[in-house]
């Protein structure tokens, strides 16, 4: 009887160990058909089609400020339980993409254009950073903040992101902490300062009339 005992109870271990390995290991939900139909419209080439990027090699003027253009659920649905998405990046000289997290996937940039100066931080306070050239990949870890900036004063940078998710999110650190309403003291005595130290960050952080 003790031996059977023991039996289930490794069996039961067994099982909600596999259960966690899989919760950790998911991202998007599994489908079960190849691919999800919108609930009122028609299934063609065009539903698998975007043109969203077609401005990229439309001639027209390069952005003056960091731009990103998306290929998520929400710019393109039929991207609905297929785990991928798509990001470019365009940097003019001497801008940043703020650091940020994404919570429901990695990102792998691949550097078509110029340089960029990247890094994240792990979850023991660690900093990663790389100066990539043209032609580079780098990952970045799930749910890690990381960063991007092109520090030349004189050329822009192209970079190409990919995702193992149709939504992968994004929490912009600054936006999130300093220009959704936060109490200003809870902010100076986290951040060990005064509150009119954090008034002038989110002041900054406002939008432009």
């Amino acid at each position: 009887m003790a031996s059977r005992t023991s039996s289930l109870k490794f069996f039961s271990l067994l099982i909600c160990s596999i259960a966690i390995v899989q919760m950790a290991a998911a991202g998007d939900p599994d489908i079960i058909t190849d691919f999800i139909a919108p609930p009122n419209g028609t299934v063609d080439g065009n539903f698998f089609t975007y043109t969203g990027f077609r401005v990229l090699v439309g001639g027209g003027s390069p952005p003056t400020a960091f731009t990103v253009l998306k290929a998520t659920l929400a710019e393109f649905p039929a991207l609905n339980g297929q785990s991928v998405s798509y990001a470019v990046l365009q940097f003019p000289s001497g801008t940043t993409n703020p650091p940020h997290t994404h919570p429901r996937s990695a990102e792998l940039l691949f550097l078509v254009d110029g340089t960029l100066e990247v890094g994240f931080v792990d979850t023991k306070n660690n900093l990663f950073t790389q100066t990539l050239q043209a032609g580079d990949l780098f990952v970045f870890p799930k749910g890690l903040a990381h960063f991007q900036y092109n520090a030349d004063s004189q050329n822009p940078a192209l970079a190409i992101s990919a995702f193992g998710s149709a939504n992968a999110g994004t929490v912009s650190i600054p936006s999130t902490l300093f220009a959704t309403g936060i109490d200003d003291n809870v902010l100076a005595i986290s951040f060990k300062t005064d509150v009119a130290t954090i008034q002038k960050l989110k002041a900054g952080l406002a939008p432009k009339p």
